[in-house]
């Protein structure tokens, strides 16, 4: 080890004992090779091992309604949980290095299986450009970076947009969050997703109206094959 490599690790040290690292759900220092989260808050959080599962949950949510390869969720969502914060943190606390480390994880533990063998790019959801401006950072785009940083799939954030800002759908009812998602997306161009297999991108999947709308709006122009992953379900 050079004399710099040491020096930049002396220091590194010395300002980690003033200015200290902290895990973000519950304020521990975090050890050397902690990024963002420890690993007690880690082992902790919900997995849910969809990934792992035909015919899962989730699959069944778009059964009817589109055409679906697979569908996945990294972590379950539940109130006043762990999870919630975290999301919460990223969406709306400008902690956007929140997704990336969070998609690492999710990555790392779907690496093992065929969900994603055959996919040929990473959708993440579009914001409005309203909203985007004002939050300064698409939450979704977050967790495809640590998703792509470890699959290396690339990651398309461009050809599929947002037409309308339309409101939150945070305590909305089922049939409102469909209303409320009707027509909202629109695909530049078809041709760069012909013969593609997507993996769509988001925080969290609830009743799967937001994903539905951003499938029709990409088989509308397309005859890509599309999968769904989230950070999280409820």
């Amino acid at each position: 080890m050079s004399f710099k490599t040491k020096a930049k690790e002396f220091l590194d040290d010395f300002i980690s004992l003033i200015f200290p690292n902290l895990c973000v759900c519950c304020n521990n220092n975090l050890l050397k090779g902690e990024d963002l989260i420890c690993i007690g808050c880690l082992l902790k959080l919900p997995k849910t091992n969809y990934h792992l599962e035909r015919d899962n949950i989730l699959e069944k949510k778009f059964w009817g309604k589109v055409d679906i390869q697979r569908v996945s969720s990294f972590l379950h969502y539940n109130k006043h949980s762990d999870v919630q914060f975290l999301l919460s943190k990223l969406k709306y606390k400008g902690q956007k290095e929140i997704g990336v480390v969070l998609g690492k994880y999710a990555a790392a533990d779907i690496a093992g299986s065929d969900f994603a063998n055959s996919v040929d790019l990473i959708v993440p959801v579009p914001l409005h450009r309203n909203r985007l401006k004002q939050r300064g950072y698409n939450q979704s785009l977050c967790i495809a970076q640590g998703l792509s940083e470890v699959t290396n799939i690339p990651i398309d954030h461009n050809n599929l947009y947002r037409t309308i800002e339309n409101p939150t759908q945070t305590n909305k009812s089922t049939y409102e969050r469909w209303k409320n998602t009707e027509g909202i997306f629109e695909l530049k161009n078809g041709n760069l997703f012909d013969n593609k297999h997507i993996l769509l991108v988001d925080d969290v999947l609830t009743t799967g109206s937001t994903m539905i709308a951003c499938i029709e709006a990409i088989k509308n122009k397309s005859n890509a094959k599309i999968s769904v992953f989230t950070l999280a379900s409820a």
